[in-house]
Parts: structure tokens; sequence; C-alpha cells
């Protein structure tokens, strides 16, 4: 519906019926105006799956919802380093969506993963803000692309689960403009999401909801955003003041505060001006979503089940393969050990829990390929679910890796058939417990028990390979001893599938890691004071999140971001920059060529890093600033080309109140992963009148 037409339904509005609009119906669905002929429009979460729930009332169990196809969490998704991937995968999820009647998904989550603890951190893409941008905003145009909408979140700052309800994050400007924003402005200039859900926590004291300065005079105002801005379900402390900021729609519905906005305006507290601008945002989000709807949409399950299967295949990670243990040898005799095996954690849980359609395992479609003979162990009693999750509350009943006591008899069981065995399969992982909405790990291990079952395993079989299923990064104390380690993340439902063909060199992985796996939890930035005391969690750390700081305190990881192992072999060549010189409004072309030197087909990302060699502002030794993810037959070679900006060489001045390209001695880089930089180019930044930076992508300024 146009703006106009929308101005006038509103004029027509009472202030009641506006306040009324300004909070939904229910948990899902937001407010018809039956007198206007105003309907009403779905939500649902996402963003792996979609989660409909359409009897909340009769059963609020978050995991009692309408069954649904699971997609890769955002964390196996983000591995893929691919943006086609993801608009692809997200478009199986815009025309489900349709099937079902929705008409706006809750996904995807932004938010920079500042920490390993962070319980929702699976539902996240990335610790790099320029990785978590592009793939973001990926995801917003393959939903949107099928007539559905998209609600980026959670708007900001918002890096951790405990005390999210209230706490504040204590976060400097430069912080929030170099890390904290920009996957949040990518998505928002690229793709233009119908909707931005504003966060639970507050930013230096004043409430997500209720921060002007960040809902309309950044959101609006410089981003030039003019879609709706809505609450997280529960996130709204005051109604009047989130209308007064610019967050039009609180979720879910409140109508015994709705006399909040009303008493508000007679008062004089409020500007009813205010209100409209809330209607309207609300009005359009209802009139885009409604008039794409596809009445009779229908959809190929299977189909999109094989979707997932691409999806992991794409992202999952090979961390370690000596010897070529991998892929596995047809005929070979090969122990399959590990509950997780057969009954594979696939997805996170939380709101992100979707009831999937089927599920396939690991080990019956390693079966099903008929090429190994297997045999099976549990190694670990069965993992089941310690927590009670319903959408009001979440139990925060701390779950430690010694909780998990190993089981002596299992263990001896599973060690025998390993002893026998050609190669041993050892298939490990988090359980939901450990990594969940609504509450932070406490610390980085596996539970004790797989711990100890893989220990005693490598006593008698040296040709092992760790599978493991996760959401967040894990201390890895064997990862020396083992001769292969897969990490899957969180698969989908088509994750055995995808496991049996990468196992078997059907496929071969392609996945990099889009976080950093440091050694042990202490040697995270934030390790000190991630949590923070009271009601505040101070951002010390400052830009140096993950690699950034990593790379320039020259602290050694266990697998650096971008890290990931083939199997085939790729050879660099031929770096070009268009200019050695950047001056202010130009950009630099960037030219590479990538080769397969290997015997087989496979894919490989190239990783483009501007490193700072000298300059007067304190800034990480290098920061991702362009990738692409190339497919290669044996020996084919191929060039990749990126356009850098000037943006991609400048740092929030706080003075200025602006991006500012500091003059220096910069290098474009080429490198395998954050740490492993094969080729660089160096190139002089100058800027004698310190000009602030324009961005390449255009925006169109609000009101």
């Amino acid at each position: 519906m146009e703006k106009e037409k929308i101005r006038q339904l509103v004029s027509q509005m009472t202030l009641e019926e506006k306040a009324g609009l300004c909070s939904g119906d229910g948990p899902w669905k937001t407010k018809a105006v039956e007198r206007l002929g105003i309907p009403q429009m779905w939500m649902s979460d996402g963003p792996h799956g979609l989660r409909k729930q359409e009897n909340y009332a009769e059963k609020p169990d978050i995991n009692d919802s309408l069954p649904a196809v699971s997609f890769p969490s955002e964390c196996a998704m983000a591995a893929s380093w691919d943006r086609e991937l993801l608009r692809e995968t997200a478009g199986w999820l815009g025309r489900e969506s349709q099937v079902r009647d929705v008409h706006c998904v809750l996904g995807p989550g932004v938010n920079i993963k500042r920490s390993p603890l962070c319980g929702r951190n699976f539902e996240y893409l990335s610790e790099d803000p320029y990785l978590a941008g592009e793939l973001g905003a990926a995801y917003v145009q393959g939903v949107q692309s099928e007539g559905v909408g998209a609600c980026v979140k959670h708007y900001l700052a918002n890096s951790q689960e405990k005390r999210r309800y209230w706490n504040s994050s204590e976060v400097d400007e430069r912080t929030l403009r170099d890390i904290y924003l920009p996957a949040f402005e990518t998505v928002v200039k690229k793709a233009k999401p119908m909707a931005v859900m504003a966060s639970y926590n507050k930013i230096n004291g004043t409430y997500a909801t209720e921060s002007r300065d960040r809902l309309v005079d950044l959101l609006r105002g410089e981003w030039g955003y003019d879609g709706c801005v809505m609450s997280d379900w529960g996130a709204t402390h005051n109604r009047q003041k989130a209308v007064g900021a610019g967050c039009a729609l609180t979720m879910p519905g409140e109508p015994k505060t709705d006399h909040e906005i009303v008493t508000a305006v007679q008062a004089g507290v409020l500007e009813e001006a205010r209100v409209d601008e809330a209607c309207e945002q609300i009005l359009q989000m209802v009139y885009d979503g409604l008039e794409q709807h596809r009445e009779g949409a229908k959809i190929d399950y299977e189909a999109e089940h094989e979707a997932v299967r691409i999806a992991e295949e794409q992202s999952a990670v090979l961390l370690k393969n000596e010897d070529g243990i991998l892929p596995l040898k047809k005929g070979s005799r090969v122990a399959v050990i590990g509950c997780l095996a057969k009954e594979p954690r696939y997805q996170g849980g939380g709101s992100s829990h979707v009831c999937a359609i089927r599920v396939s395992t690991p080990y019956e479609a390693l079966e099903a390929l008929g090429e190994l003979e297997l045999t099976y162990a549990d190694g670990y009693p069965k993992i089941t679910t310690r927590r009670s999750l319903t959408s009001a509350d979440f139990e925060t009943t701390r779950v430690f890796a010694a909780d998990y006591a190993p089981d002596e008899a299992l263990i001896k069981e599973a060690v025998a058939l390993a002893k026998d065995a050609d190669t041993v399969l050892i298939f490990a992982g988090l359980p939901e417990d450990m990594e969940t909405e609504g509450d932070d790990r406490d610390e980085m291990c596996l539970p004790d028990d797989q711990n100890a079952l893989i220990r005693e395993i490598l006593k008698v079989q040296p040709n092992a390979v760790v599978v493991l299923q996760n959401g967040s990064p894990v201390e890895l104390p064997w990862a020396e001893d083992v001769k292969g380690i897969l990490e899957l993340y969180l698969g989908g439902e088509a994750v055995g599938e995808a496991a049996a063909d990468l196992l078997t060199g059907k496929v071969s992985p392609s996945g990099r890691l889009p976080e950093s796996f440091p050694f042990r939890l202490e040697d995270n930035p934030s390790y000190l004071f991630y949590t923070g005391t009271g009601a505040k969690v101070e951002y010390r750390e400052g830009v140096y999140v993950g690699y950034r700081y990593y790379e320039t305190k020259k602290m050694p990881v266990r697998y650096p971001f971008g890290y990931g192992l083939s199997y085939s072999t790729f050879s660099y060549s031929d770096l070009k920059v268009s200019r050695e010189v950047l001056r202010p409004g130009e950009t630099l072309e960037v030219s590479v060529r990538v080769k397969n030197t290997g015997s087989v087909a496979a894919a490989e990302v190239v990783q483009l890093y501007v490193g700072c060699r000298k300059c007067e502002v304190l800034r990480p030794v290098r920061e991702l600033k362009g990738f692409d993810k190339v497919c290669l037959q044996p020996g084919e070679e191929k060039e990749v080309r990126f356009t850098l900006d000037e943006r991609a060489f400048s740092y929030w001045e706080c003075d200025k109140n602006a991006y500012l390209m500091a003059p220096g001695s910069f290098a474009v880089q080429i490198g395998k992963n954050a740490h492993e930089i094969l080729l660089e180019h160096p190139v002089t930044c100058e800027n004698p009148d310190n000009a602030p930076a324009k961005s390449k992508v255009e925006v169109v300024m609000y009101g």
C-alpha cells in the first residue's frame, strides 16, 4: 500500500485504536482494526526453520510448533562463506512461510560473537562484522525474494544471555561503530529488511527499545531505514518511552499497557505524531506482507530436505586431516562411536527450535551407502535435555561438563570395537543443555564422558576421527593426538546425509571457521569481564574482538578465524591492485588468481584482509574486507576480483563523529585464514584534510 494511503488510514483511527495497534494480538500476530478493515499479519520465529505456534494459548511449550524443515543453524551457514548459498537456503524458508501463511520471519541474527560462552552464539553468524553483514544481507534477500519479510535482530550490543532483560552493555562509540553496528548497517542498506528487532538489553544505560538515538537518529537518519522497528518479545519496559523512541511495535501483545500511550498523549508527555509514525510503520509492514502473500502456495519438502543437505555439505569445516585419514577408504572397517551418530544434535535450543519434518542420522546414512564395514557403540549415555523451556521463562539451571560422568562399561565396549577397526569415527559435541537461549555457558569444555571416551580410544587406536556437533567453539585437549577432526556445527535435519558424503569423499569440505577457536577460554579477550557485575557489562576489549585481538597480540589459537582444510590443494598468484595510493573518494580494485592444484573438484574461500602497517591510530593488525567462494575443477584457475572503498581502510573517529581514513601505510592481504597470509601488496592512504569516509552503498535519507 502506498505511504499516502497509509497516512490517510492512520488519520481515521482513534487514539485508543492507535495505541492498541502498537502492541501485538497475542504472541505472533499484529492487531486488526475491524472498524476500518485493517487486517492482521502473522510472524514466526526463525532463523533456522519455521517455528509457527498456532495453539500457543493451549500449548505454550516452546518446542511445540508445526512440523517444518530444519535448516543448518546460522553458526553452520556462516561457515559456508557463501552469499549465494545463504540466499538460496533462505529462499526455501520464505517459500515455506508462504505455505504456512507467515508474513514475517524473525531472523537473521547478526550479533557479534564477543565470547564463545554466549548461549545463543549458534543463532549468530560471526565474530567479524563484515562477514556477518554480508551473509546477513544475503539471508534477508533470500527470504524477501519469496514475498515474505525478514526481521534482523537483536539490535544492539546483545552479546550475552545472562541478565539479558536488564543488563547494560557499556560500549564506547568507536567500538559500537567499528564492531557491533556494521553488520546491521550492511543488512539495512543492502537488503532493506521488513523489520528490525530492538534487543532486551540496555546500551550505555538506556534500554534498546527506548534509545531514540539508535532507533531514529542512526537507523533512519544515517542509514535511511524505512521499515518497522519492533521489540524483542518482552523487551519493552515503558510503552510511551518505546513509542517516543521509535520502537513502533511491542511484542508480544500487551493490551493491559495500551492505555499508557493514551494517557501519555493526553498528558502532553508523548506527541501524538510519534504514535502516528509508529502506526504507519506497522501498517506498512502489515500491508506489504499481506499484499505479497500467495494463496495456495505449495512446497516440495523432499527438495527442501535436499537443499539442507547441500547447505550443510558446503558449511562443514575440516579442521584436521593427518595422513589423509579422510575420506574413508571403501571397504574399510569403521567403528562408529558416540550416541550423536544415531541421535544427532542438529539445532539449538530456545526460540529457534524447530519440530523437524524428518531427521537423517550419520550412522544410518553411512550404512545406506554400503561402502564400509560398520560397527557401533554408544560410548557415553544417551543425552537427555535437563532444562524446561517455555517462551515465557527459560530456566537457568547450570549444566557443567562434570555433570556428564563417564560410564566405564560403555567406554570399555567402545574401546573394544575401536581396537579392531581400521578407523574409528567418534561423534562428540555439546548437549543442548550446555548451549541454549536464556543462559550462557560457564566453560568451553565438552562433557567429561566424551573427553574420557576419546582419551581411552586413543590408547588403542591412533586412526581416530572426531566429528563435532556444537554451536560454538569448544576446547579440544586431544586435538594433537587424533588424526582427523570434522566440525559439522549444527547441521539441520539432513546432517546425516551431509556427514556421510563428506566423510566418504563424495563432497570435499569447503567450510571455513567464521570464528576463532582459542586453545582455552582464558585466552578470549573478554574473559575477565564477559558477563559483567551487577547490571552492567563493560566491553573493555574495545575493537579487539576475536581474531583482531589474537592476531594483534600474536597469541596462538587452536584454529584461527577463516581456517578450514580441503581434500584438494590450491595455489594463489598474481595479486594486483589498481593504485598504490588511496585518497578520499577513490576506490581500489584488487585481483588475484587462484588455482586448484589437487586431483579433486573443490571450492576455495578467497579471503581479503586490510592490514595496518603504520598508523597513528590504534588499529587491529588486520581486518576482513572481502571474500569470495570459488568452485574449481582439478587444474582449473580463476581470477577473483574485489573492490574496496575508503571505508575499508577507515575507523570511527569520535571527535569528528564520522568514519575517517587515517593517513598511513597499509597492505592488501590475501589469506588462507586470518593468521596465514599468502600474498600482500602495500597501499598508502593519504587524507591531508581529514575528510570523512563515504560508503559506496547508496543511502536514501529518512524524512
